[in-house]
Protein backbone atom coordinates (compact mmCIF):
# COMPACT_ATOMS: atom_id res chain seq x y z
CA UNK A 1 0.00 0.00 0.00
CA UNK A 2 1.32 3.58 -0.90
CA UNK A 3 1.63 6.07 1.79
CA UNK A 4 -0.69 7.97 0.56
CA UNK A 5 -3.60 5.48 0.39
CA UNK A 6 -1.93 4.71 3.83
CA UNK A 7 -2.22 8.51 5.23
CA UNK A 8 -6.16 8.56 3.88
CA UNK A 9 -7.11 5.59 5.38
CA UNK A 10 -5.88 7.18 9.00
CA UNK A 11 -7.56 10.31 8.37
CA UNK A 12 -10.70 9.24 7.22
CA UNK A 13 -11.18 6.95 9.62
CA UNK A 14 -9.70 9.34 12.03
CA UNK A 15 -12.78 11.54 11.32
CA UNK A 16 -15.20 9.18 11.34
CA UNK A 17 -14.15 8.03 15.03
CA UNK A 18 -14.42 12.21 16.17
CA UNK A 19 -18.17 12.08 14.44
CA UNK A 20 -19.92 9.11 15.83
CA UNK A 21 -22.09 10.11 18.85
CA UNK A 22 -19.20 12.67 20.32
CA UNK A 23 -21.38 13.55 23.12
CA UNK A 24 -21.63 9.97 24.40
CA UNK A 25 -20.26 8.90 27.54
CA UNK A 26 -17.35 6.35 28.15
CA UNK A 27 -16.42 2.81 26.80
CA UNK A 28 -17.18 -0.30 29.24
CA UNK A 29 -13.20 -0.67 29.66
CA UNK A 30 -10.19 -0.80 27.41
CA UNK A 31 -7.78 -3.39 28.34
CA UNK A 32 -6.93 -6.09 26.45
CA UNK A 33 -7.50 -9.91 27.03
CA UNK A 34 -5.75 -12.17 29.58
CA UNK A 35 -7.17 -15.33 29.60
CA UNK A 36 -6.82 -18.33 27.14
CA UNK A 37 -9.63 -20.58 26.33
CA UNK A 38 -9.02 -24.23 27.47
CA UNK A 39 -8.01 -26.25 24.37
CA UNK A 40 -9.17 -29.51 25.42
CA UNK A 41 -13.04 -29.15 25.68
CA UNK A 42 -15.02 -29.10 22.41
CA UNK A 43 -16.94 -26.05 21.46
CA UNK A 44 -19.55 -25.52 18.72
CA UNK A 45 -20.55 -22.12 18.28
CA UNK A 46 -23.71 -20.81 16.42
CA UNK A 47 -22.56 -17.76 14.17
CA UNK A 48 -25.26 -15.45 11.86
CA UNK A 49 -25.36 -12.47 10.00
CA UNK A 50 -27.12 -11.29 7.25
CA UNK A 51 -25.74 -10.79 3.51
CA UNK A 52 -25.00 -11.71 0.12
CA UNK A 53 -23.13 -14.58 -1.11
CA UNK A 54 -20.00 -12.31 -1.37
CA UNK A 55 -20.14 -11.56 2.32
CA UNK A 56 -20.54 -15.09 3.12
CA UNK A 57 -18.11 -15.71 1.00
CA UNK A 58 -15.63 -13.51 3.17
CA UNK A 59 -17.41 -14.95 6.43
CA UNK A 60 -16.52 -18.37 5.23
CA UNK A 61 -12.87 -17.67 5.10
CA UNK A 62 -12.41 -15.33 8.44
CA UNK A 63 -14.17 -18.03 10.37
CA UNK A 64 -11.95 -20.63 8.65
CA UNK A 65 -9.14 -18.65 10.12
CA UNK A 66 -10.49 -18.50 13.62
CA UNK A 67 -11.19 -22.42 13.75
CA UNK A 68 -7.33 -22.90 12.41
CA UNK A 69 -6.36 -21.54 15.61
CA UNK A 70 -8.87 -22.81 17.68
CA UNK A 71 -9.18 -26.54 16.52
CA UNK A 72 -11.29 -27.48 19.18
CA UNK A 73 -13.83 -25.16 18.07
CA UNK A 74 -16.46 -26.08 15.95
CA UNK A 75 -18.67 -23.05 14.01
CA UNK A 76 -21.73 -23.08 12.76
CA UNK A 77 -22.58 -20.33 10.38
CA UNK A 78 -25.91 -19.19 8.60
CA UNK A 79 -27.34 -16.21 6.63
CA UNK A 80 -29.96 -14.85 5.54
CA UNK A 81 -31.21 -11.68 3.49
CA UNK A 82 -31.92 -8.57 6.05
CA UNK A 83 -35.52 -8.99 5.83
CA UNK A 84 -35.40 -13.11 6.38
CA UNK A 85 -32.80 -12.55 8.68
CA UNK A 86 -34.44 -10.60 11.32
CA UNK A 87 -37.51 -12.79 11.13
CA UNK A 88 -35.10 -15.81 11.96
CA UNK A 89 -33.70 -13.63 14.62
CA UNK A 90 -37.16 -13.08 16.23
CA UNK A 91 -38.48 -16.41 16.12
CA UNK A 92 -35.15 -17.94 18.42
CA UNK A 93 -35.46 -14.91 20.86
CA UNK A 94 -38.73 -16.08 21.61
CA UNK A 95 -37.44 -19.09 22.20
CA UNK A 96 -34.75 -17.77 24.11
CA UNK A 97 -32.03 -19.86 21.31
CA UNK A 98 -30.54 -17.04 19.83
CA UNK A 99 -27.08 -17.83 17.53
CA UNK A 100 -24.26 -17.99 20.45
CA UNK A 101 -22.59 -14.77 18.10
CA UNK A 102 -24.75 -12.51 15.83
CA UNK A 103 -24.79 -9.64 13.26
CA UNK A 104 -26.43 -7.07 15.60
CA UNK A 105 -27.86 -3.57 13.71
CA UNK A 106 -28.61 0.03 15.50
CA UNK A 107 -32.24 -0.23 13.69
CA UNK A 108 -32.57 -3.21 16.77
CA UNK A 109 -30.20 -3.31 19.40
CA UNK A 110 -32.18 -1.20 22.05
CA UNK A 111 -34.71 -4.04 21.17
CA UNK A 112 -32.90 -6.80 22.10
CA UNK A 113 -31.02 -5.67 24.66
CA UNK A 114 -34.14 -4.06 26.68
CA UNK A 115 -35.64 -8.39 26.47
CA UNK A 116 -32.32 -8.71 28.02
CA UNK A 117 -31.45 -11.02 25.11
CA UNK A 118 -27.90 -9.69 24.69
CA UNK A 119 -25.02 -10.92 26.54
CA UNK A 120 -23.51 -8.34 28.73
CA UNK A 121 -19.80 -8.39 27.09
CA UNK A 122 -18.44 -5.94 29.95
CA UNK A 123 -17.82 -8.98 32.13
CA UNK A 124 -15.19 -10.22 29.10
CA UNK A 125 -13.36 -7.08 28.61
CA UNK A 126 -9.81 -7.72 29.45
CA UNK A 127 -10.60 -11.30 29.93
CA UNK A 128 -11.10 -13.19 26.17
CA UNK A 129 -12.38 -9.19 24.94
CA UNK A 130 -10.31 -6.43 23.56
CA UNK A 131 -11.87 -3.12 22.69
CA UNK A 132 -8.87 -1.02 23.18
CA UNK A 133 -8.63 -0.30 19.77
CA UNK A 134 -12.22 1.44 19.42
CA UNK A 135 -12.90 4.83 19.65
CA UNK A 136 -14.71 5.78 23.12
CA UNK A 137 -17.70 7.51 21.30
CA UNK A 138 -17.97 4.70 18.83
CA UNK A 139 -17.47 1.84 21.85
CA UNK A 140 -20.36 3.18 23.31
CA UNK A 141 -22.70 3.22 20.81
CA UNK A 142 -22.91 -0.42 21.45
CA UNK A 143 -23.69 0.51 25.38
CA UNK A 144 -26.96 -0.13 26.66
CA UNK A 145 -27.88 0.90 30.44
CA UNK A 146 -23.88 0.81 31.04
CA UNK A 147 -23.62 -2.56 30.00
CA UNK A 148 -21.37 -3.39 26.84
CA UNK A 149 -24.20 -5.43 24.81
CA UNK A 150 -22.14 -4.80 21.20
CA UNK A 151 -19.02 -4.39 19.57
CA UNK A 152 -18.80 -1.94 16.91
CA UNK A 153 -17.10 -3.26 13.52
CA UNK A 154 -16.74 0.16 11.71
CA UNK A 155 -18.80 3.28 10.76
CA UNK A 156 -20.18 4.64 7.31
CA UNK A 157 -22.72 7.27 5.60
CA UNK A 158 -24.89 7.51 3.15
CA UNK A 159 -24.26 7.92 -0.55
CA UNK A 160 -25.13 7.83 -3.93
CA UNK A 161 -24.16 4.94 -6.36
CA UNK A 162 -24.27 5.57 -9.90
CA UNK A 163 -23.97 2.97 -12.69
CA UNK A 164 -21.55 5.41 -15.33
CA UNK A 165 -21.83 2.28 -17.85
CA UNK A 166 -25.32 2.27 -18.03
CA UNK A 167 -25.14 6.36 -17.52
CA UNK A 168 -22.75 6.53 -20.61
CA UNK A 169 -25.05 3.77 -22.38
CA UNK A 170 -27.99 6.50 -22.08
CA UNK A 171 -26.07 9.41 -22.99
CA UNK A 172 -26.72 10.88 -19.33
CA UNK A 173 -24.58 13.29 -17.55
CA UNK A 174 -24.36 12.83 -13.61
CA UNK A 175 -26.65 15.07 -11.10
CA UNK A 176 -24.98 18.46 -10.84
CA UNK A 177 -22.96 19.22 -7.63
CA UNK A 178 -24.92 20.41 -5.21
CA UNK A 179 -27.86 18.25 -5.87
CA UNK A 180 -31.11 18.62 -4.05
CA UNK A 181 -33.92 15.71 -3.35
CA UNK A 182 -35.58 17.42 -6.07
CA UNK A 183 -32.86 17.76 -8.63
CA UNK A 184 -32.38 13.82 -7.79
CA UNK A 185 -35.88 13.18 -8.49
CA UNK A 186 -36.02 15.09 -11.73
CA UNK A 187 -33.10 12.85 -12.92
CA UNK A 188 -33.90 9.86 -12.15
CA UNK A 189 -36.96 10.68 -14.33
CA UNK A 190 -34.73 11.90 -17.08
CA UNK A 191 -33.08 8.51 -16.57
CA UNK A 192 -36.32 6.08 -16.67
CA UNK A 193 -37.04 7.51 -19.18
CA UNK A 194 -34.06 7.53 -21.74
CA UNK A 195 -34.38 3.85 -20.39
CA UNK A 196 -37.02 3.03 -21.14
CA UNK A 197 -36.84 1.69 -24.34
CA UNK A 198 -34.04 -1.12 -23.30
CA UNK A 199 -34.55 -4.96 -23.00
CA UNK A 200 -34.95 -5.32 -19.57
CA UNK A 201 -35.94 -1.39 -19.14
CA UNK A 202 -33.64 0.58 -17.20
CA UNK A 203 -34.69 2.92 -14.29
CA UNK A 204 -33.14 5.63 -13.17
CA UNK A 205 -33.70 4.29 -9.45
CA UNK A 206 -36.43 3.99 -6.83
CA UNK A 207 -38.74 5.99 -5.60
CA UNK A 208 -36.52 6.91 -2.54
CA UNK A 209 -39.06 8.40 -0.51
CA UNK A 210 -40.83 4.57 -0.40
CA UNK A 211 -39.07 2.81 -2.88
CA UNK A 212 -35.99 2.06 -1.87
CA UNK A 213 -34.63 -0.61 1.12
CA UNK A 214 -32.65 2.44 2.91
CA UNK A 215 -35.88 4.43 2.24
CA UNK A 216 -36.64 5.05 5.89
CA UNK A 217 -32.69 6.18 6.75
CA UNK A 218 -33.22 8.37 3.76
CA UNK A 219 -36.25 9.84 5.35
CA UNK A 220 -34.25 10.72 8.86
CA UNK A 221 -31.60 12.18 6.58
CA UNK A 222 -33.98 14.51 5.16
CA UNK A 223 -35.35 15.20 8.86
CA UNK A 224 -31.62 16.55 9.60
CA UNK A 225 -31.69 18.93 6.83
CA UNK A 226 -34.98 20.09 7.77
CA UNK A 227 -33.28 21.11 11.18
CA UNK A 228 -35.72 17.90 13.08
CA UNK A 229 -33.99 15.54 14.81
CA UNK A 230 -35.76 12.05 14.31
CA UNK A 231 -35.41 10.70 17.70
CA UNK A 232 -35.64 12.51 20.88
CA UNK A 233 -33.29 11.82 24.08
CA UNK A 234 -35.33 10.52 25.68
CA UNK A 235 -36.65 7.83 22.80
CA UNK A 236 -39.56 9.48 21.31
CA UNK A 237 -40.14 10.33 17.46
CA UNK A 238 -39.06 13.83 17.06
CA UNK A 239 -41.20 14.51 14.00
CA UNK A 240 -45.01 15.36 13.55
CA UNK A 241 -47.22 13.43 10.70
CA UNK A 242 -46.87 16.56 8.71
CA UNK A 243 -43.59 15.86 8.06
CA UNK A 244 -43.94 12.60 7.11
CA UNK A 245 -46.22 13.73 4.71
CA UNK A 246 -43.92 16.11 2.73
CA UNK A 247 -41.21 13.74 2.52
CA UNK A 248 -43.56 11.12 0.73
CA UNK A 249 -44.81 13.70 -1.63
CA UNK A 250 -41.39 13.85 -3.01
CA UNK A 251 -42.01 11.00 -4.68
CA UNK A 252 -45.27 11.61 -6.34
CA UNK A 253 -44.26 12.20 -9.57
CA UNK A 254 -41.98 9.58 -10.02
CA UNK A 255 -44.88 7.09 -8.45
CA UNK A 256 -47.86 8.93 -10.56
CA UNK A 257 -45.59 8.42 -13.60
CA UNK A 258 -44.13 4.88 -13.75
CA UNK A 259 -40.69 6.45 -13.33
CA UNK A 260 -39.77 5.09 -10.53
CA UNK A 261 -38.76 0.91 -10.09
CA UNK A 262 -41.59 -1.40 -10.23
CA UNK A 263 -42.35 -2.69 -6.61
CA UNK A 264 -43.19 -5.79 -8.59
CA UNK A 265 -40.15 -6.19 -10.05
CA UNK A 266 -38.39 -5.47 -7.09
CA UNK A 267 -40.37 -8.22 -5.42
CA UNK A 268 -39.30 -10.54 -8.36
CA UNK A 269 -35.19 -10.07 -8.34
CA UNK A 270 -34.97 -10.74 -4.27
CA UNK A 271 -32.53 -11.02 -2.83
CA UNK A 272 -31.23 -9.13 -5.54
CA UNK A 273 -30.84 -5.68 -6.12
CA UNK A 274 -31.83 -3.23 -8.67
CA UNK A 275 -28.18 -2.07 -8.98
CA UNK A 276 -27.28 -5.98 -8.95
CA UNK A 277 -28.95 -6.72 -11.70
CA UNK A 278 -28.27 -3.71 -13.56
CA UNK A 279 -31.34 -2.37 -13.97
CA UNK A 280 -30.92 1.10 -11.99
CA UNK A 281 -29.03 3.50 -12.84
CA UNK A 282 -28.78 5.26 -9.21
CA UNK A 283 -29.83 4.56 -5.44
CA UNK A 284 -28.81 5.84 -2.44
CA UNK A 285 -27.63 3.62 0.62
CA UNK A 286 -24.70 3.06 2.75
CA UNK A 287 -21.44 3.37 1.34
CA UNK A 288 -19.95 0.09 2.52
CA UNK A 289 -22.37 -1.48 0.14
CA UNK A 290 -20.13 -0.66 -3.25
CA UNK A 291 -18.08 -3.84 -2.48
CA UNK A 292 -21.39 -6.00 -2.74
CA UNK A 293 -23.26 -4.18 -5.65
CA UNK A 294 -20.05 -4.13 -8.14
CA UNK A 295 -19.56 -7.93 -7.21
CA UNK A 296 -23.71 -8.34 -7.68
CA UNK A 297 -23.21 -6.32 -10.91
CA UNK A 298 -20.31 -7.65 -12.28
CA UNK A 299 -19.62 -3.38 -13.06
CA UNK A 300 -16.78 -2.37 -11.97
CA UNK A 301 -17.31 1.30 -13.17
CA UNK A 302 -19.73 3.05 -10.42
CA UNK A 303 -19.10 6.32 -8.93
CA UNK A 304 -20.01 7.86 -5.13
CA UNK A 305 -21.77 10.78 -4.54
CA UNK A 306 -22.76 12.58 -1.56
CA UNK A 307 -26.10 12.02 -0.21
CA UNK A 308 -29.12 14.74 -1.63
CA UNK A 309 -28.87 17.94 0.02
CA UNK A 310 -31.43 19.74 2.05
CA UNK A 311 -31.45 24.02 2.14
CA UNK A 312 -28.08 23.97 3.71
CA UNK A 313 -26.37 20.68 2.32
CA UNK A 314 -26.17 17.02 2.55
CA UNK A 315 -25.51 17.11 6.70
CA UNK A 316 -24.64 13.96 6.80
CA UNK A 317 -23.70 11.92 9.36
CA UNK A 318 -21.20 8.81 10.31
CA UNK A 319 -23.55 5.82 11.30
CA UNK A 320 -22.27 2.88 13.28
CA UNK A 321 -21.67 -0.38 10.90
CA UNK A 322 -22.82 -4.12 12.14
CA UNK A 323 -22.24 -4.69 15.53
CA UNK A 324 -21.45 -7.84 16.68
CA UNK A 325 -23.78 -9.42 19.70
CA UNK A 326 -23.37 -12.71 21.81
CA UNK A 327 -26.88 -14.46 22.98
CA UNK A 328 -27.54 -13.90 26.81
CA UNK A 329 -28.50 -17.71 26.83
CA UNK A 330 -25.22 -18.64 24.75
CA UNK A 331 -23.88 -21.85 27.19
CA UNK A 332 -19.95 -20.47 26.06
CA UNK A 333 -19.83 -16.51 26.91
CA UNK A 334 -16.00 -17.11 26.77
CA UNK A 335 -15.67 -18.91 23.16
CA UNK A 336 -18.27 -16.09 21.62
CA UNK A 337 -16.53 -13.27 23.20
CA UNK A 338 -13.34 -14.80 22.02
CA UNK A 339 -15.09 -15.40 18.45
CA UNK A 340 -15.85 -11.34 18.81
CA UNK A 341 -12.36 -10.60 19.98
CA UNK A 342 -11.20 -12.14 16.82
CA UNK A 343 -13.79 -10.79 14.69
CA UNK A 344 -13.04 -7.44 15.39
CA UNK A 345 -8.91 -7.44 15.86
CA UNK A 346 -7.44 -9.84 13.36
CA UNK A 347 -5.68 -8.33 11.05
CA UNK A 348 -6.18 -10.90 8.65
CA UNK A 349 -9.89 -10.16 9.10
CA UNK A 350 -9.56 -6.65 8.08
CA UNK A 351 -8.19 -7.69 4.78
CA UNK A 352 -10.94 -10.07 4.32
CA UNK A 353 -13.69 -8.06 5.17
CA UNK A 354 -11.91 -4.51 3.69
CA UNK A 355 -14.47 -1.81 3.73
CA UNK A 356 -17.41 -3.74 3.16
CA UNK A 357 -18.98 -3.75 6.50
CA UNK A 358 -17.77 0.03 6.98
CA UNK A 359 -14.51 1.54 7.46
CA UNK A 360 -13.29 -1.11 10.35
CA UNK A 361 -13.00 0.58 13.76
CA UNK A 362 -10.21 -1.04 14.91
CA UNK A 363 -6.38 0.46 13.08
CA UNK A 364 -5.06 -3.04 12.59
CA UNK A 365 -7.70 -4.02 10.12
CA UNK A 366 -7.61 -0.41 8.74
CA UNK A 367 -3.88 -0.83 8.26
CA UNK A 368 -4.18 -4.70 6.75
CA UNK A 369 -6.70 -3.86 3.89
CA UNK A 370 -5.14 -3.84 0.64
CA UNK A 371 -6.16 -0.71 -1.34
CA UNK A 372 -5.67 -1.76 -5.03
CA UNK A 373 -6.24 1.05 -7.45
CA UNK A 374 -9.74 1.51 -7.83
CA UNK A 375 -10.88 -1.53 -5.69
CA UNK A 376 -14.21 -1.18 -3.90
CA UNK A 377 -12.00 -0.18 -0.83
CA UNK A 378 -10.01 2.85 -2.03
CA UNK A 379 -13.35 3.80 -3.43
CA UNK A 380 -15.10 3.78 0.20
CA UNK A 381 -12.34 5.72 1.49
CA UNK A 382 -11.90 8.06 -1.01
CA UNK A 383 -15.25 8.88 -0.57
CA UNK A 384 -15.34 9.45 2.87
CA UNK A 385 -12.37 11.62 2.77
CA UNK A 386 -13.94 13.47 -0.02
CA UNK A 387 -17.22 14.07 2.34
CA UNK A 388 -15.69 14.37 5.53
CA UNK A 389 -16.58 18.20 5.80
CA UNK A 390 -19.92 17.42 4.80
CA UNK A 391 -20.62 15.10 7.76
CA UNK A 392 -21.62 17.67 10.51
CA UNK A 393 -24.30 15.93 12.49
CA UNK A 394 -24.53 13.23 15.32
CA UNK A 395 -25.78 9.93 14.40
CA UNK A 396 -29.96 9.83 15.31
CA UNK A 397 -29.32 7.57 18.36
CA UNK A 398 -32.82 4.98 16.91
CA UNK A 399 -35.40 4.76 19.48
CA UNK A 400 -36.90 1.23 20.88
CA UNK A 401 -38.47 -0.87 18.43
CA UNK A 402 -37.16 0.74 15.41
CA UNK A 403 -36.38 -2.15 13.69
CA UNK A 404 -40.56 -2.63 13.96
CA UNK A 405 -40.98 0.74 12.28
CA UNK A 406 -38.48 0.37 9.45
CA UNK A 407 -40.26 -2.93 8.43
CA UNK A 408 -43.66 -1.18 8.98
CA UNK A 409 -42.04 1.35 6.83
CA UNK A 410 -40.85 -0.92 4.31
CA UNK A 411 -44.46 -2.50 3.83
CA UNK A 412 -46.37 0.75 3.94
CA UNK A 413 -44.18 1.85 1.02
CA UNK A 414 -44.82 -1.37 -1.07
CA UNK A 415 -48.42 -0.76 -0.86
CA UNK A 416 -47.96 2.96 -1.90
CA UNK A 417 -46.00 1.89 -4.92
CA UNK A 418 -48.79 -0.60 -6.11
CA UNK A 419 -50.87 2.40 -5.45
CA UNK A 420 -53.36 0.03 -2.86
CA UNK A 421 -52.93 3.09 -0.26
CA UNK A 422 -52.42 7.19 -0.29
CA UNK A 423 -50.24 9.31 1.19
CA UNK A 424 -52.25 10.36 4.04
CA UNK A 425 -53.17 6.75 4.58
CA UNK A 426 -49.67 5.67 4.74
CA UNK A 427 -49.38 8.10 7.37
CA UNK A 428 -51.89 7.87 9.23
CA UNK A 429 -51.30 3.71 9.41
CA UNK A 430 -47.48 4.07 10.02
CA UNK A 431 -48.17 6.26 13.12
CA UNK A 432 -50.71 4.05 14.54
CA UNK A 433 -48.08 1.33 14.55
CA UNK A 434 -45.99 3.70 16.06
CA UNK A 435 -47.70 4.98 18.77
CA UNK A 436 -48.07 1.15 19.55
CA UNK A 437 -44.45 0.39 19.34
CA UNK A 438 -42.45 3.69 20.90
CA UNK A 439 -45.63 6.05 22.27
CA UNK A 440 -47.07 8.96 20.90
CA UNK A 441 -44.45 12.26 19.73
Amino acid sequence: MTQHRRRLLTAATAVVAAGVLGACGGSSGTSGPTDALPTDEEITLTVAWWGDDDRADRYAEALALFTEEHPNITVQPQYQSWEDYWTARSTEAAGKALPDVFAMDASYLRQYASSGQLADLSAQVGTHLDVSGIDEALLSTGEDDGALVAVPTGSNTLATFVNLDLLDELGLELPAEGFTWDDYGAWLAEASAAGSSMDPAVYGGPDFTAGAKSSFSLFGQWLIQQGVQPFTDDGRLGFAEEDLARWLHLGDELRESGASYPAERRTQIQPQRGLGVNELVSDVDWDSLIASIRAESGVDDFTILPAPSGDHGPQMYWKPATFFAASASSEQPAAAATLIDFLINDPEVGRIFGTSKGVPAVAAQRDAIDLEPGSPDEQVLDFEADVADLVTEPAPIPVEGYGSLEAEYQRLGEELQYGNITVDEFVAQWFSAAADAVGPS
